[in-house]
């Protein structure tokens, strides 16, 4: 076993691997770019190399920098993680050739695998049966809408070089064919040097199965069963589980041996996933899984195989790369239980999950479940990066409890101020579908606005309200603040005044940019104090300044529950089901209170490049079609028309690089032009 390893990659992955090595015995290197000069992947490894700017390209993407670094420290070994490097060929050449331990597969098996259309050919010789499609070498325009026109639509148009939902667009209409192929192939490019594509059939309720294998320089290949990634939002997988619902043995053995077979097509070693594409209209059925794509590396979702099986994947990688056998025998490999993984990113659900950025003020992860994650709080979310958080893992005896477990967890995710898919990830794991078992791909987009919609009770409202007003209060008693709080207050502006009777106060403000307004009455007895608050009608109990000495956790008390806050002088933020709800004075949030695009002007929500500008000036266009396509955080993200209306500017043009704020389009409604 050689002593030291060097992890090519950054945030999560490269934490998760230097656990196992340190566990291991094994000195930790890791490098970083600019950007992460702080991170905590840096922090954690025993030596850390700067190799270059923040842009992936000049740093975690330039493979000469990081076997500079190898050279440098000493390392012995080199694990690519995900992403970036870990499925480049010429890089892992490159790495023996330095004589350093690759761990990964050989170069040969991530060629065969690395091209969509050429895996496809080679797995139809394997005897795995694929999905059907085009993977031909003519690229032009007129074949590729052709032969979509013969597969039949919808159809689904595939990077041959991509992954992770990158270059993979929906195409249900032929009039829309020619623009998804264009952004496919934009994307491709930009993500993968490789603008070059194939188009499969599109199944109408698809479930997406991969099955975890593992292969060794001893001729052995094993599979650690099955995994369920079928809840996916735009191709990016949201949930994981493991084994798959439904999922038979006569079925599960079908996929396990199908995967071992594509596995050994390839003289695989270390640890890969092969991944189906099943038809759910009937259940899991072995004759309607078809092979999809190879990921030649170790998967984001990882963790729920370890959890069924009780291996450690990291592990077993780096013993198989230091040339010892497979650990355990097909037979001797488990399968316990159920697991489930939600993955964290920094995004906003309400506003299209365009990705958020920003330091990490207040930043709370469960404790007691599995968390891998790759920043901390005061941790950046960096624009050139992707947007991931953090991976929550789960294991229980029955589905049931594992996706209770899970969405309990994600319930109390407390970020602030960038934004998270927490509360939506609690949603998800909560509605009927999802949890009977009944998952597709299509699920998200399905019950998209019962997912993304954010419904604020009463209570809350009123805790929020009741904790500002408080906290107006307290800074003028104390002198620090004179008594002309918008809060409308009390002191003189009581309501309802009555003799020997409590004043009744008005408290108004924004939440989440809409303006509210709360009664609020103080009560006591005895030693205790609180506020009678009433809100649309309801009478709620709220005392805020609670605290919750079993978690350490300061917030609101909202009858017999506690509500966790985070206070600043400018605004009172709530926690709630995995929600960050903004509390402020009215007059300061309502410029913005009306909410986004109000005017009329989509604005550039981060920094990025423009791709597309699907319309122009004078357009008639209907509220959410595309106007312009920026590229950020390593995705093209569509800015949409907030209503109907006409186009009457277009403030950037394609290939133009725009800051965070620009105004990149404006829209007047209708008969206002």
């Amino acid at each position: 076993m050689f002593k030291s390893v060097l992890v090519a990659n950054r945030g999560e992955i490269a934490c998760r691997v230097f656990r196992t090595a340190r566990r291991m015995g094994l000195r930790t290197i890791a490098v970083h770019s600019e950007a992460d000069a702080d991170a905590l992947h840096v922090r954690e490894a025993d030596e850390a190399v700067l190799i270059g700017p923040a842009p992936a390209r000049e740093s975690y993407l330039d493979g000469a920098k990081v076997l500079a670094a190898a050279k440098a420290t000493g390392a012995e070994a080199i694990h690519p993680g995900y992403g970036f490097l870990s499925e480049n060929a010429d890089f892992a050449e490159a790495v023996m050739a330095a004589g350093l331990v690759w761990i990964g597969p050989p170069p040969a098996s991530i060629r065969a695998m690395g091209l969509k259309d050429a895996a496809k050919k080679l797995m139809i010789e394997a005897g795995v049966p694929v999905t059907p499609g085009y993977q031909g070498e003519d690229q032009s325009v007129e074949t590729l809408t052709a032969e979509a026109a013969r597969i039949g639509y919808p159809v689904l148009i595939k990077a041959v070089a991509g992954g992770g939902g990158k270059g993979m667009k929906l195409v249900e209409r032929p009039e829309d064919f020619a623009s998804g192929l264009a952004s496919a192939q934009r994307e491709g490019e930009s993500s993968f040097g490789d603008p070059r594509v194939l188009i499969e059939s599109y199944i109408t309720r698809p479930r997406h199965i991969e099955v975890q294998v593992f292969g060794d320089s001893h001729g052995t290949v094993v599979h650690l069963h099955e995994r369920d990634c079928s809840l996916q939002r735009r191709h990016q997988k949201v949930i994981e589980e493991a084994p798959a619902p439904g999922m038979d043995a006569a079925t599960r053995k079908a996929v396990t041996d199908a995967a071992v077979r594509a596995a050994k097509a390839v003289n695989y070693e270390g640890a890969g996933t092969i991944e189906f594409i099943a038809d759910a209209s009937d259940g899991l059925k072995a004759d309607r899984i078809w092979f999809m794509e190879m990921n030649t590396r170790l998967q984001v979702e990882h963790p729920v195989t370890e959890a069924i099986t009780g291996v450690d994947l990291v592990e077993w990688q780096l013993r198989v790369a230091a040339g010892e056998p497979i650990p355990l025998k097909q037979e001797d490999i488990p399968l316990n239980g159920w697991a489930m993984e939600a993955r964290l990113y920094a995004e906003d659900p309400a506003n299209g999950f365009l990705p958020s950025i920003g330091t990490l003020d207040h930043f709370r992860l469960p404790d007691d479940i599995r968390v891998d994650t790759g920043v901390d709080q005061g941790g950046e979310v960096s624009q050139f990066y992707d947007p991931m958080i953090a991976k929550l893992i789960v294991h229980a005896d029955t589905r049931e409890a594992a996706a209770e477990a899970l969405a309990g967890a994600c319930a109390e995710v407390e970020i602030w101020p960038v934004k998270t898919n927490a509360g939506f990830l609690v949603r998800c794991l909560e509605h009927p579908r999802f949890v009977s078992g009944d998952v597709d791909t299509g699920l998200i987009a399905a019950e998209s606005e019962r997912l993304t919609e954010r419904l604020i009770p009463p209570a809350l409202i009123a805790a929020g309200l009741a904790d500002r007003f408080e906290e107006k209060r307290r800074a003028v008693s104390l002198g620090h603040e004179e008594n002309t709080s918008p809060w409308a207050g009390w002191r003189g502006n009581s309501l309802g005044f009555r003799l020997n009777s409590a004043p009744s106060m008005r408290a108004v403000g924004a939440v989440d940019g809409e303006r509210r307004e709360v009664l609020l009455t103080d009560r006591q007895e005895g030693y205790a104090s609180w506020y009678e608050a009433i809100v649309d009608g309801d009478v709620i109990k709220v005392a805020p300044g609670g605290v919750d000495a079993d978690r350490l956790t300061s917030g609101v008390w909202v009858e017999d529950d506690l509500v966790s806050s985070f206070e600043r002088p400018d605004v009172t933020v709530l926690f709630s089901r995995g929600d960050a709800l903004e509390f402020r004075d009215w007059r300061s949030a309502g410029a913005s209170a009306s909410g986004p695009a109000s005017d009329g002007a989509l604005r550039a929500p981060m920094p990025g490049k423009i791709v597309a500008t699907p319309a122009k000036p004078g357009d008639i266009v209907t509220k959410g079609q595309p106007l312009v396509v920026l590229e950020a955080m390593k995705m093209e993200h569509a800015l949409v028309a907030p209503f109907d209306g006409v186009v009457e500017t277009i403030g950037a043009a394609v290939g133009e690089q725009v800051v965070d704020g620009a105004v990149l389009a404006t829209v007047n409604p209708e008969g206002k032009q």
